[in-house]
């Protein structure tokens, strides 16, 4: 341990210093957490105890459970708590060393790294898995096999000022029509706005039937089919910059200026995610959610999923399992999970017992949304991408040129890193 822990955190600082440097790939209220570099030794995997890497807000849920998992089986749940931006890349190094716990909590697009590193167990909830979203379990599931147990989804979705717009748009089209008005007879500074980056501005994509990969016969994402100069692609790219020319969109305003906007009730409406919603209920605004209004097809925002994962390296393979699927995949502990952290639930059952109107609306997103790549070639994607949209937004490039450039700098990358 004493020599694989140096390595462990000088990668976890540099892997650090990389997300700090980025501002094209998602952003989490979760993901966005800084810890610092873990300073004591990590807890393995050992014979006759279960290791979980957690963190914090989660701790007290995992040992509860873990309490009625060793009342069973005589084994005791042992957690260490760690950042959950640190999960990843430390357990990368240290569950092949045999120093990895048995479990960790983390996000679905990890899990094309992890699996493809021969990290992750596959799992088997049988008649559960129907009380599951399905949009979680297929973000949990890669090359045929389900690597999680999911507990939270996370889609963008529309705020709205009620005072201002008394029912959602439901289709984008309405939605200009509204934020002219609206600008035209001083009530605003700004009718909608939409973060500048690809994560948020997927959807324009996607509704056009844009997509980042294709699909092989299999259903399995196929990295060798780069959608981002597909038609629908193209044409997502020239609506954000028929969106930009026509000042619907403004790319003066920055995320933190949109979201003081919005405050202030001089910005009407706000595409973004359920991280605002303690800011937006303090805020006093008179605020709805709903879906994403659409385009030329529904809106596809991104998904987002958080679950348990077992460790292929663990000491304790089969009680591993059995405390994902027997003690975390219950209606008591996902409900513990949602009261933590309120968020719409991936258990179907606790999201009916805790109707919420406004995580009602991001569920509607959800149910039109596609989980988030995760296969390892779409760390190639988020630079390349990013910066096109960026193009488009400052009126540098034209649409089709920057998306085109993309691709190919994404095409290369991927080649490379074969």
């Amino acid at each position: 341990m004493k020599r694989l822990l140096p390595l462990v955190l000088a990668v976890t600082l540099i892997m650090g210093m990389f997300a700090m440097g980025s501002g094209n790939g998602p952003v989490t209220a979760q993901d966005n957490t800084a810890t610092p570099a873990p300073t004591a030794t990590f807890l393995p995997s050992t014979e006759g105890t279960l290791v979980v890497w957690v963190n914090a807000e989660r701790e007290a849920i995992v040992k509860a459970a873990g309490e009625k998992f060793q009342a069973k089986y005589g084994i005791p749940v042992v957690t260490q708590t760690m950042g959950f931006g640190d999960v990843r890349n430390n357990f990368n190094i240290a569950a092949p060393a045999g120093e990895g716990p048995d479990l960790i909590v983390g996000a679905h697009d990890w899990i094309g790294q992890l699996y493809s590193n021969g990290l992750l167990e596959g799992l088997d909830l049988g008649d559960n898995a129907k009380n599951f979203d399905p949009q979680a379990i297929s973000a949990f599931t890669y090359d045929g096999k389900l690597v999680g147990v999911p507990y939270q989804v996370e889609a963008i979705g529309l705020y709205y000022n009620k005072d201002l717009v008394p029912e959602p748009p439901k289709t984008f089209a309405e939605a200009v029509e509204i934020s002219k008005k609206l600008v035209a007879d001083g009530k605003v500074d700004q009718g909608i706005a939409i973060p500048q980056d690809s994560y948020h501005t997927y959807p324009i994509f996607s509704s056009y039937g844009g997509y980042i990969f294709g699909k092989d016969k299999d259903g399995n994402l196929n990295p060798e089919d780069v959608g981002v100069d597909s038609p629908g692609f193209i044409k997502g790219a020239e609506e954000l910059d028929k969106l930009v020319k026509d000042k619907v969109f403004n790319s003066a305003v920055n995320y933190g200026e949109a979201s003081d906007l919005f405050k202030k009730g001089r910005l009407a409406m706000w595409v973004t995610g359920p991280w605002e919603l303690n800011n937006m209920r303090a805020s006093g605004i008179n605020y709805g959610v709903a879906k994403i209004p659409a385009f030329d097809g529904p809106a596809r925002p991104f998904l987002g999923v958080q679950g348990f994962m077992v460790s292929k390296y663990a000491k304790n393979l089969d009680l591993a399992k059995a405390f994902a699927t027997e003690f975390i995949a219950t209606q008591e502990v996902m409900q513990a999970l949602y009261d933590a952290a309120p968020a719409v639930s991936a258990f179907l059952p606790v999201r009916e017992a805790n109707p919420d109107k406004d995580l009602a609306g991001f569920a509607e997103s959800i149910a039109d949304g596609e989980p988030m790549p995760a296969i390892p070639a779409m760390s190639a994607v988020w630079n390349s991408w990013g910066n096109a949209v960026t193009l488009i937004y400052q009126q540098k490039e034209a649409p089709d040129k920057a998306m085109k450039d993309a691709a190919e700098a994404i095409r290369a990358e991927i080649a490379k890193s074969k």
